[in-house]
C-alpha cells in the first residue's frame, strides 16, 4: 500500500454522456443542424472516434453550445492530454449551467492531476452539494485530502464514498491506506482484507 489510488473521470464519466435529447420542439433550420450536430458528436465519442466527434463539437457557433457540448469538447482533449484546454472547456460548461456537476466534477479531476488538491476539493464539494450520494466525488475529495495529508478528513470521505456504493475495492484500498497513516494498524488490515474479497469477486 506505497500509493494511494484516484479514479479519473474517463470511464465513469463517458457513462454519463450518452444523453438522448428528447422532447425538444425544434422552431427553425438552424436549430436542428445544432442538434443534429450535437448528437452526431455524442454518438462519435461512444464509439471512440474521437476527432470525428471533437470536429463535430466544433462546427457549432461557440455561443450555442450547451453545457453537453463544452464538457464533452474538455473530455475529448482531457483525452488528448491537453489539461489546460480541457480546463477551460469544463469552465464553459459551468458558465452555461452552473448547477452541472458533472462539469464541476471533471474540473475538479483535471485540479487533482494538476497536484492542485485545494482547488479539486473546492470543485468535490460543489458537486457533492449538487449530488450528495455521488460516491465517486466523495471518494476523489478523499484522494485530494491525501495530496494535503489531511488524513482524517480523507478518512471521512472514504467512509461515505463507501457508503454510497459498497462494492468498490478501490474506496477499502484508500481507507486501510488512510488508516495507516492514522496509525492504525487493526483498522487496515480490516479494510484490506475487504478490498481482497472484493478483487477476488471481481475474479471470479
Amino acid at each position: 500500500m506505497d500509493k494511494f489510488l484516484t479514479l479519473s473521470y474517463n470511464k465513469i464519466m463517458k457513462k454519463f454522456l450518452l444523453i438522448i435529447l428528447t422532447g425538444i420542439i425544434l422552431t427553425s433550420p438552424v436549430i436542428a443542424e445544432e442538434t443534429a450536430e450535437s448528437e452526431q458528436a455524442k454518438l462519435l465519442y461512444a464509439d471512440n472516434n474521437i476527432e470525428g466527434s471533437f470536429n463535430a463539437l466544433l462546427a457549432i457557433p461557440e455561443d450555442k453550445r450547451t453545457a453537453e457540448n463544452w464538457l464533452l469538447l474538455g473530455n475529448l482533449l482531457q483525452d488528448k492530454g491537453r489539461n489546460d484546454d480541457a480546463i477551460f472547456m469544463y469552465t464553459q460548461a459551468i458558465l452555461k449551467d452552473e448547477k452541472f456537476y458533472k462539469a464541476h466534477y471533471n474540473l475538479a479531476n483535471c485540479y487533482l492531476n494538476d497536484d492542485k488538491p485545494n482547488m479539486a476539493i473546492e470543485e468535490y464539494k460543489k458537486v457533492l452539494k449538487l449530488r450528495p450520494e455521488y460516491a465517486y466525488a466523495h471518494y476523489n475529495l478523499g484522494c485530494a485530502y491525501l495530496k494535503l495529508g489531511k488524513y482524517r478528513k480523507a478518512k471521512n470521505a472514504f467512509l461515505d464514498a463507501a457508503y454510497f456504493k459498497n462494492t468498490e475495492p478501490d474506496f477499502y484500498y484508500n481507507l486501510a491506506y488512510t488508516y495507516k497513516k492514522l496509525e492504525k494498524p487493526k483498522d487496515a488490515q480490516a479494510y484490506i482484507e475487504i478490498y481482497n474479497k472484493l478483487m477476488e469477486n471481481k475474479i471470479e
